[in-house]
């Protein structure tokens, strides 16, 4: 099926597969348990896969700091004031070439384990993308698994500069490390860095703020921020060179994407050097850029570079507002046309590890409300779409689990397990028998939906007619709770409606003639709209007599067209 969509499903393994420990605040690995590769088994794997998944994005692989004590197994002993959390943030990485030894079941072959999830997923009919965090690094990066012609970040850096193009890091010379952490830390200090090296969120002080992404440390590519943001491209630095090695080195693991964290941080020109030279070695890799600048997202998909960038600051921001009733639904339609040329390469989603879960308190209080924005982020064009974990059972992300306070999100930084999740997860037999009616019903309604644009081919392929303009002036239309749009190709139109409105709504859709012309429609007396995600009364219409259409609240509804 060439016209698929593509569908991402993002998971933190570390949680994902946790059959439910203690859960108690702040808890250790041996307290709250922790989830493994190896939890990840073909019955899952087969059940994301038949709910119309094409990838799966696995966060927390890279070996990261953390406060576990993995010493007996040649693994260099982490300092707890520069970890965030107990289990470590994913984004500190602390080898390049490492997994994660949280994540295996027997440590040693850890690495094995990786490999075997990646063939089992692969086998199963899912592609494979991890993260590659090139902007930044754990303060106390250390690679004992790389290989052995390769030196290490840092190892050959002059630390009396505090710039040089070909360091790997950044340094504030005579300084010595000296964290802010006001009265938060009460653990010893003892890591000891002299001289400081720049952190990670462009600090550039000997004295980063617990405010600033103190656990980690900028990579220099060669600019020179403290003297005008100075690029130094010729020759080649050497941290390009290393990037570039690692980047290869997990391709070689057959991995079939790339989900690059912060990518505006690092110079679009490492990019557009790197990216098409591992292209050229692996032709169907995927790079997709979490970035949140707009003005530079043409740039960033230009001369083979990113396949697709994050839709944050676009349309999810808006549907976020819209579904909150802060803006009218018709600012959809302004959203779409910023960046008109080039939606088809914008990664839609309504949750991700960064943002807040829909059913919390902080956004909707419910799954359940999400389900007009879902409509419209899976529909509004070919693009690719992804769900975060627990979303699609309503999970609400409303626990205190330790370095994560209780703000909405599903904590990345401490042991934990996630209850919608550990319930469906059932002791490893992944079925529905500790799912309640209301989750199971909520997840069967992102299956169909998520299958609905598989396999229509007007929603994979086809285009896309805004009908909000033609029911502006429509009286029977409330344009600040309703969005409509047709999508259609050759073979079928089908008409998108969702409300956003937190009661009932009925209206009248008015669709111009040269809507249906667009779509090469021959538009005769009689037409009837006939539902796709749920089972209702097919609608009829003529010139004459208008679509008429009831919506409960928060739903929508996708309609084929025929006359």
């Amino acid at each position: 099926m060439s016209h698929r969509k593509i569908f991402i499903y993002q998971l933190l393994p570390r949680l994902f597969g946790n059959k439910g420990g203690a859960n108690k605040r702040y808890g250790t690995l041996e307290e709250n348990g922790c989830g493994k590769f190896n939890d990840l088994t073909n019955s899952v794997l087969r059940k994301i896969k038949e709910c119309g998944y094409s990838h799966v994005w696995y966060i927390g692989v890279l070996a990261h700091a953390s406060k576990t004590d993995y010493t007996t197994f040649g693994i260099p002993q982490q300092f707890p004031e520069i970890v965030k959390g107990n289990a470590g943030s994913p984004y500190a990485i602390r080898d390049y070439y490492d997994v994660d030894p949280d994540l295996a079941t027997n440590i040693p072959k850890r690495m094995q384990e990786f490999e075997n999830l990646v063939s089992r997923t692969q086998k199963n009919g899912l592609k494979v993308i991890i993260d590659f965090v090139p902007n930044h690094v754990s303060r106390n990066y250390q690679s004992i698994c790389k290989p052995a012609n390769i030196a290490d970040l840092g190892e050959n850096d002059d630390k009396r500069v505090d710039f040089s193009p070909q360091n790997n890091f950044y340094y504030i010379p005579g300084k010595m490390l000296d964290i802010q952490f006001g009265d938060t830390v009460s653990e010893v200090k003892n890591y000891n860095e002299y001289p400081a090296k720049v952190t990670g969120n462009d600090c550039f002080t000997h004295q980063p703020s617990v405010q600033d992404w103190y656990e980690t440390v900028k990579l220099n590519y060669g600019v020179d921020y403290q003297n005008g943001r100075t690029e130094h491209f010729d020759p080649i630095p050497d941290t390009w060179i290393k990037m570039k090695d690692i980047l290869l080195y997990w391709a070689g693991k057959s991995v079939d994407g790339f989900r690059c964290d912060m990518a505006e941080m690092v110079p679009l020109a490492f990019w557009q050097w790197v990216i098409p030279q591992v292209k050229n070695a692996y032709p169907n890799i995927l790079f997709l850029a979490e970035i949140y600048n707009p003005n530079v997202y043409r740039d960033f998909l230009r001369h083979n570079t990113f396949d697709f960038l994050y839709d944050k600051v676009g349309l999810y921001d808006v549907l976020r507002d819209v579904s909150c009733h802060y803006r009218p639904a018709s600012d959809i339609t302004f959203a779409l046309q910023q960046v008109g040329d080039i939606q088809s390469q914008m990664l839609n989603f309504l949750e991700n590890h960064d943002e807040q879960r829909l059913a919390s308190n902080y956004f909707l209080h419910d799954g359940e409300k999400g389900k007009a924005a879902m409509i419209v982020t899976c529909c509004i064009n070919r693009n690719p779409v992804m769900v975060y974990a627990g979303q699609e059972f309503g999970e609400r992300g409303m626990d205190e689990e330790g370095f994560s306070g209780k703000d909405g999100r599903t904590t990345i930084f401490d042991y934990w397990s996630v209850d919608t999740l550990s319930r469906w997860n059932n002791n490893g037999n992944w079925d529905d028998k500790q799912l309640t009616d209301k989750e199971k019903k909520l997840r069967d309604f992102y299956c169909l939906l998520i299958s609905l644009c598989n396999q229509e081919t007007a929603l994979s392929e086809g285009l896309f007619y805004d009908l909000m303009s033609a029911n502006y002036e429509n009286m029977q239309f409330d344009s600040t709770r309703l969005f409509v749009f047709l999508r259609g190709c050759k073979e079928s139109c089908l008409l998108v409606i969702a409300n956003f409105d937190d009661k009932p709504q009925e209206c009248v859709v008015h669709i111009p003639t040269n809507a249906f012309s667009f779509f090469n429609l021959k538009s005769k007396e009689n037409g009837k709209l006939t539902p796709l995600l749920r089972k209702g009364d097919e609608i009829h219409f003529t010139q004459e007599l208008p679509i008429r259409i009831k919506l409960d609240a928060y739903i929508g509804e996708i309609y084929r067209i025929s006359f």
